[in-house]
């Protein structure tokens, strides 16, 4: 059984990309802006790097296996687990930051966007491309594996 895939409308791609500039950008300048330490500067700037492409990761791999594309068990659990790391340590972390309360929300709320319009995004490049949108080489036959052939 195939899936119907729907293109998404142009509102919801630049909605999706918005968010995604939105969130990360107000985070990196609160970053920048925040009067910390340059290694706790660091550790933010890579939870939000990890927890994109945890999302994005396990986006992917949740919309592989609706679409019957092989994941394996293991790598779909790493997915969630890198995830909920990110955002327990970003919890850990601004529980534990010398920050007033209201940066504390900002930062996870800026977050909580970033890693929205991550996932937006990553889903709107896969419909696209589903609905034979945005691949350049839609023509060119998959080499086969040696061995496999």
């Amino acid at each position: 059984m195939k899936l119907q895939v729907t293109k998404p409308s142009p509102a919801f791609i630049a909605a999706s990309w918005t968010a995604l500039l939105l969130g990360a950008a107000a985070y990196l300048v609160g970053l920048f802006n925040a009067e910390m330490a340059l290694n706790e500067k660091g550790y933010y700037l890579t939870l939000l790097l990890f927890g994109l492409f945890a999302a994005v990761s396990l986006q992917k791999s949740v919309r592989d296996r609706v679409e019957d594309i092989p994941v394996s068990g293991l790598y779909y659990a790493l997915c969630w687990f890198a995830l909920l790391a990110s955002l327990l340590l970003l919890l850990v972390g601004l529980w534990n930051a010398t920050l007033v309360l209201s940066e504390k929300g900002f930062y996870g709320m800026a977050f909580a966007l970033s890693l929205f319009g991550a996932v937006a995004v990553q889903k709107n490049t896969r419909d696209l491309m589903a609905a034979g949108e945005g691949t350049e080489d839609r023509g060119r036959a998959i080499p086969p594996i040696p061995g496999n052939e």
